[in-house]
């Protein structure tokens, strides 16, 4: 979508433990970065370091030839169930809908796979395999995010924005929106600075929330796979 066309209705997703079931990126640095993972964890909860160059140093501390592995181990997640339910409604509805991952957008596109062609725009992070070990590379790095949300967010023209999300990367995005779905760290923060959010379990419960405040112009599908 250019920035001059501007969209009623448009919908911010997050992919890691929204779209998936579970928080697949860090089981996937915990799984390829095993020994290095506790230590960056640990520096980055005491503040010493940012989210940022947590994930920057975990991914760069894989051999590139590791890559297929985990392409292969993202394809192997489960994704919350309703998502494509969820996204045949917005496109009745007329409502783009764009995934913003924190994690990397070659992974996101490969659990995707067919559905990619449902969504809008996909933004994360990318990796070039060309050297001994990954090397990460971002479009939209901000001052403590590998992948600023709300960057992106202001590369779309909308009247009403929905948040689908789940963690701390999450928080910030959550901001800009009018309307926002939260569940697990994202719900936890905003209940603590008291921010009205709509709780969910799964992309049904979406569906059916927005089906039923756009009936005028919407219809929850009667079929969808998870």
């Amino acid at each position: 979508m250019a920035k001059t066309e501007k969209a009623r209705r448009i919908v911010f997703c997050d992919f890691d433990g929204t779209i998936t079931a579970e928080e697949t990126f860090v089981k996937l640095l915990q799984r390829f970065a095993p020994l290095l993972y506790p230590l960056k964890a640990r520096r980055m909860k005491s503040g010493e370091i940012t989210l940022k160059q947590a994930v920057r140093s975990l991914l760069e501390s894989i051999p590139a030839a590791r890559y297929p592995e985990m392409l292969d181990y993202i394809r192997g997640q489960k994704l919350r169930p309703g998502f494509e339910a969820f996204l045949d409604l917005m496109r009745s509805c007329n409502v783009p809908v764009v995934v913003i991952s924190g994690g990397l957008r070659g992974l996101v596109t490969a659990r995707l796979g067919a559905l990619t062609e449902k969504i809008e725009g996909i933004y994360a992070a990318d990796v070039r395999t060309d050297s001994q070990f990954l090397t990460v590379h971002s479009d939209f790095e901000g001052r403590d995010e590998l992948v600023s949300k709300v960057d992106v967010m202001r590369r779309y023209d909308y009247e009403q924005a929905i948040v689908v999300g789940n963690g701390i990367t999450d928080v910030k995005m959550s901001g800009g929106a009018s309307l926002i779905f939260a569940r697990g760290y994202l719900a936890e923060h905003l209940r603590r600075h008291r921010v009205a959010f709509q709780p969910w379990r799964d992309f049904f419960d979406v569906a059916g929330f927005l089906a039923q405040r756009w009936k005028a112009i919407c219809r929850l599908p009667s079929s969808g796979g998870g």
